[in-house]
């Protein structure tokens, strides 16, 4: 039988695990140029602990694992229960396996031996987790003192989190440093090498055949689930994505308002209307690297005039401050970040503002009734900053005759 026709133009691109071995590279020069300037010893471990499966709550169900993000960056490694060091006087690398029991191979397969991960992982020596302690104190050279570990802690300050620490069993014997990581590290990660953004690249190709997979079968009375159905399906089927990179939004009508629509409490499920936006923020992750993208358009395929009003916006300002993108930082060569104007009408906003005699001079209050319900508009791409400039990664329709030529079957990009 022959196979389906391919609605994809991609094919799943084999991921070098010398990604890996170069980020390890990276964080080494980086530490020894930051103890060459503070005038401190290059000797000690960077040791991290990687990601643990868990089961959802009492059962033996398993919940499909996703490793740690800075344990991938250093390492590659996909299965759980793994910890990876870094001897920064050598610049060997070491990875600790978990000791599996028998009964693994009924259940979950091989049990792979050592040179498997070494040789997988390229990493210089493989040991197991039981073994961490006794192996770390005999690589140490300094042996009249206590071997140093650099682990990682430190704030997220998207989420508020803090990254864990690795704990094992005799942490006492070593000295901890538990400040000196993770900045370094994180930049690291910020600034991409070209293997790097090849992946990325490829996560928003997938993402962005996806969306337009979606704008082409939406339609009049589907749930907002089946949109994101679409979504999953165009990005495991012929993107090889297994993992998104967040939960998927999908919101239509007065749901494009909620930021963060499509959690266990809003979980995509209304019906699809005509005269209805969509917002739909979706993006695919490949090989543990992201994408994010929203897209926005007309449910019945149309711009209305207050639907185009709302989606194009103003001109942009040209008066210093806010004619250029604000960062908390200088943009640099090789940074990947997401460039996202929205406008929302959130009621939870909304209300207190106009009922405050400070703020309330400031509304057109017959206008924003009649925008009440609309929702909200979001455009989101991600864009990859170079030397001259920019280089947008994503490949969505954005003007509104574009979406509505999409929406209509013309094929994307556009013939000119």
């Amino acid at each position: 039988m022959a196979s389906p026709p391919s609605s994809s133009t991609l094919s799943p691109p084999v991921v070098p695990m010398d990604l890996h071995v170069s980020n390890r590279r990276k964080l080494l020069d980086s530490l020894r140029h930051h103890f060459a300037d503070s005038s401190r010893p290059s000797h000690g471990f960077v040791l991290l602990q990687g990601g643990e499966e868990q089961t959802r709550y009492c059962t033996d169900h398993i919940e499909l694992f996703r490793q740690e993000s800075y344990f991938t960056y250093l390492f590659g490694v996909r299965e759980p229960g793994f910890y990876g060091a870094i001897d920064i006087s050598t610049g060997k690398s070491i990875l600790f396996a978990p000791r599996l029991p028998a009964d693994y191979a009924v259940w979950l397969g091989e049990i792979k031996p050592l040179s498997y991960f070494q040789e997988s992982y390229m990493v210089d020596l493989v040991y197991y987790v039981d073994e961490l302690k006794e192996t770390l104190e005999n690589l140490f050279e300094e042996k009249e003192k206590k071997p140093l570990l650099f682990l990682l802690h430190g704030l997220n300050t998207d989420s508020n989190n803090y990254s864990k620490p690795a704990k094992f069993e005799g942490m006492e014997n070593f000295e901890i440093d538990l400040t000196t990581l993770h900045p370094i590290l994180t930049e690291c990660r910020v600034l991409k090498t070209e293997q790097e953004l090849a992946i990325i690249q490829y996560a928003n190709d997938v993402s962005s055949e996806a969306h337009i997979q979606v704008m082409r079968n939406a339609k009049v009375g589907m749930k907002e689930y089946q949109l994101e159905s679409i979504f999953l399906h165009h990005i495991y089927m012929y993107g090889g994505c297994r993992h998104c990179s967040y939960t998927c939004i999908c919101a239509t009508g007065h749901n494009s308002s909620v930021l963060h629509y499509g959690h266990a409490a809003a979980p995509n499920d209304k019906i699809l209307e005509d005269g209805d936006m969509a917002l739909m923020d979706m993006g695919a992750e490949y090989s543990f690297y992201g994408s994010d993208i929203t897209c926005s358009f007309p449910i019945n395929g149309k711009f209305t005039k207050d639907q185009t009003i709302i989606y194009n916006g103003l001109e942009r300002p040209t008066e210093p401050g806010l004619r250029s993108l604000r960062t908390v930082r200088e943009l640099q060569n090789g940074m990947v970040i997401t460039v996202e104007p929205g406008c929302y009408f959130i009621e939870a906003l909304l209300k207190p503002a106009s009922e405050n005699p400070a703020t309330a001079k400031f509304f057109n209050h017959e206008k924003l009734e009649k925008f009440k319900k609309f929702g909200g508009v979001r455009i989101e791409s991600d864009v990859c900053v170079t030397a001259d400039g920019c280089r947008n990664m994503t490949n969505c329709p954005r003007e509104t005759w574009e979406i509505e030529a999409v929406m209509a079957g013309a094929p994307w990009p556009l013939k000119q």
